[in-house]
């Protein structure tokens, strides 16, 4: 399915255990969540050890005990955030704002955009981005990138969320790369994702946590090309809510030079964990492509 199919999509039981789930009180999603990933912990899943080897990768001083914790509370962080997200999609937005308990940066979001030079919102794969997303849009013409999901369910329901605040969704090709240009130099909002592992010959390797990791060209090449601004953001999980943080990413990001402007993207993911290292996604395969295998230091791991 992509985004311009216009035939619908029957409801099935995916569909009506998420709408479920998005009925249930923020605590109880979340206090669910928990005990998910307390059984991928204790069950030594393929995310459990996936998480801890990022960990061992990204923070050798850092003791075995200390890590140990940290890829536990990520486990669970990450299935209370796949637990809330329901909600999130399926629930209006005056549900959504009531949630925010706190805006830290805003005015940093709205002198951005004021410049008229148009706005990339940098949100890496921490708290709960699909939050940031839809408070951003309100801002501005946001336009992001889209990758339907296998699951033509699923999909149905996170391209009605994303685009219930407003933002537009292009398909992740060059037709949808030129939409992005066109919306920055309109002076319009583009969010994206970036530390996701690219497709070949769509990035680079590049330092991050001072080892080489396949690294996007796409937001630094936006950059480039448009002179546009760009803010870091992510929502940060807190008792009750989220606390949604807007900052300046790293300098480095606005390099003419490529390699520097790539290296300055990994630095402000860097700066983003840094505020809430439990909250980042680790048992995402971030250094698969690393040389000298196509697998990188996961190949062993089942």
């Amino acid at each position: 399915m992509t985004e311009s199919s216009q035939a619908p999509v029957k409801k099935g039981l995916i569909s009506y255990l998420m709408k479920a789930i998005s009925a249930l009180p923020l605590g109880v999603s979340r206090a669910l969540g928990r005990g998910l990933g307390n059984l991928l912990w204790w069950f030594n899943s393929r995310e459990a050890k996936v998480t801890r080897r990022n960990l061992e990768l990204c923070f050798p001083d850092m003791s075995q005990g200390e890590r140990h914790s940290l890829a536990k509370q990520s486990l669970c962080e990450t299935m209370m955030m796949l637990m809330e997200t329901p909600a999130v999609w399926m629930r209006d937005m005056a549900w959504l704002h009531s949630k925010i308990l706190e805006v830290e940066g805003l005015p940093l979001l709205q002198d951005s955009l004021a410049e008229g030079k148009g706005l990339i919102i940098i949100a890496p794969h921490l708290g709960n981005w699909e939050v940031v997303g839809l408070h951003a849009a309100q801002f501005g013409n946001m336009t992001s990138l889209y990758a339907p999901p296998k699951n033509a369910e699923v999909g149905a329901i996170i391209q009605a969320s994303r685009q219930k605040s407003g933002a537009s969704l292009v398909p992740t090709d060059r037709r949808g790369v030129l939409s992005l240009l066109k919306s920055l130099k309109a002076g319009g909002i583009s969010g994206i994702l970036p530390d996701q592992v690219p497709i070949d010959g769509a990035g680079e390797l590049v330092e991050f946590y001072q080892r080489p990791a396949m690294t996007m060209g796409l937001l630094c090449n936006l950059l480039q090309k448009t002179g546009c601004r760009a803010v870091l953001s992510y929502a940060a999980r807190v008792p009750g809510g989220f606390r949604l943080v807007y900052k300046a990413p790293h300098p480095d990001i606005f390099s003419d030079d490529m390699q520097q402007s790539m290296l300055g993207l990994n630095r402000t993911v860097e700066m983003a964990i840094a505020d809430i290292p439990s909250q980042y996604q680790w048992e995402y395969k971030r250094y698969k492509r690393s040389l000298p295998n196509r697998q990188g230091p996961y190949k062993n791991l089942k």
